[in-house]
């Protein structure tokens, strides 16, 4: 149990539900991620690297498919890598890192990871730093492991159908915010921050991000693909893709 957290699994199921508001088939990029995962360990535990991990959410899922999985989980927010390593318990590695410097990966237990996999989190970083972390998570993967990044990724053939689903998205996600079914994001954040266990890992998360993240930035699909072949990847394609978003792979 956490020094920080008393009930752990509330806040882990309170963070999927907030989450699940923004991203209904957030379960079924999960699932690809891990299929692509298991294709290439040809029956073997995986080693996964959870990048930009959170609360550990695709930590969990890939424990429990694949129990003697080995998991790293880097991320700088205080706050929600208490709940992950409350609730992983001892099963994954915990890292606290920024990956928007350089040398974010001196930090990690090893290299030769199977696959690395992120899901709606690297659309904060600029596209100059993205495109140099693609870089370096290749040099973390070992030959053959893969690469697997779910975000929001339009489809750039699709301007306006794409504006369209955005508008729907959104007037469901509100309704659903007015009607009291699910917290939205600054919503669950406020009630973070007056847990009396969490809050001053919310005020150290404050203190990181001042003014909050940096302006999101979601480019399409096919920006992510030049971006990881000139990162020296060897295959690199579309996963999965569940109206405007998308997880592209790329195999070292």
């Amino acid at each position: 149990m956490s020094p920080y957290i008393t009930d752990p699994w509330a806040w882990q199921e309170s963070w999927d539900r907030q989450q699940e508001a923004y991203l209904p088939d957030r379960e079924h990029r999960f699932t690809a991620m891990l299929d692509a995962a298991d294709a290439v360990v040809d029956g073997r535990p995986p080693r996964v690297l959870d990048l930009a991990g959170g609360t550990g959410t695709i930590s969990l899922r890939t424990l429990a498919r694949f129990p003697a999985a080995e998991v790293t989980v880097v991320d700088l927010d205080p706050a929600l890598l208490a709940i992950a390593r409350a609730t992983l318990g001892g099963r994954a590695t915990i890292v606290t890192s920024d990956l928007g410097a350089p040398d974010w990966h001196a930090a990690l237990p090893h290299r030769e990871y199977d696959a690395v996999l992120t899901a709606t989190a690297l659309h904060w970083l600029p596209a100059d730093r993205l495109g140099q972390l693609y870089a370096e998570l290749r040099d973390v993967l070992r030959p053959g492991g893969v690469l697997v990044n779910a975000d929001h990724m339009p489809d750039d053939a699709l301007p306006e159908l794409t504006k369209r689903l955005l508008d729907r998205a959104r007037e469901r996600r509100d309704a659903r915010y007015a009607a009291g079914s699910v917290l939205s994001w600054s919503d669950w954040w406020a009630r973070a921050g007056a847990d009396p266990a969490l809050a001053p890992l919310v005020a150290q998360r404050q203190s990181i991000y001042p003014t909050g993240h940096s302006p999101e930035w979601n480019p399409p699909v096919s920006w992510h693909l030049a971006a990881l072949t000139a990162a020296g990847f060897t295959e690199v394609g579309t996963l999965w893709r569940g109206g405007v978003d998308a997880a592209v792979v790329a195999v070292r």
